[in-house]
């Protein structure tokens, strides 16, 4: 089944003239709300509409500038051209970072303090889920590149173990 607008001449299905339009308000609303938590992407389905709001190249620009503290720390003779300082912990997911068990509770770790193999350095909350991140080896905190509650990436650059 088909119909004409009188207003534009485009025919169109039934089914084409049920589907959803798009609010560029919502997007809007998205996109606030994308800078104010720090997320990457937002995507939400209502009534058979899917919107999807990335922020990638804003948030590409955020991780470097993020990192830019940790190359300074790092004695430049020392440190490889490219890639993570030597000793540095990574994120092993997407998430939200917590530097201790609970608001009122001291931080797990701190700079030049020891840190045993083992030993839980941070906490990401990923998909509602506690993930303890340990130490993969003995040392002493040189560098913590990561605030609470920051959000963090696959990869990122949570400390540094000297």
């Amino acid at each position: 089944m088909s119909k004409d607008d009188p207003q534009n001449g485009v025919k169109t299905t039934a089914a084409a003239a049920a589907k959803p339009g798009v609010d560029a308000d919502v997007i809007r609303e998205l996109s606030a709300l994308l800078n104010e938590t720090g997320l990457t992407e937002i995507e939400i389905e209502h009534n058979g509409a899917r919107i999807r709001v990335s922020s990638a190249a804003v948030n590409a620009a955020a991780a470097v500038a993020h990192h830019a503290p940790v190359a300074a720390a790092v004695d430049p003779a020392a440190a490889p051209s490219s890639g993570p300082p030597a000793g540095a912990v990574p994120s092993p997911m997407v998430g939200t970072v917590y530097l201790a068990a609970e608001p009122s509770k001291p931080a797990f770790i701190a700079v030049g303090k020891p840190v045993k193999g083992g030993d839980t350095l941070f906490i990401i909350e990923a998909m509602k889920t506690m993930n303890p991140i340990t130490a993969p080896r003995s040392g002493t905190v040189t560098n913590i590149c990561v605030s609470d509650k920051d959000p963090v990436e696959f990869g990122q650059t949570l400390c540094v173990i000297g």
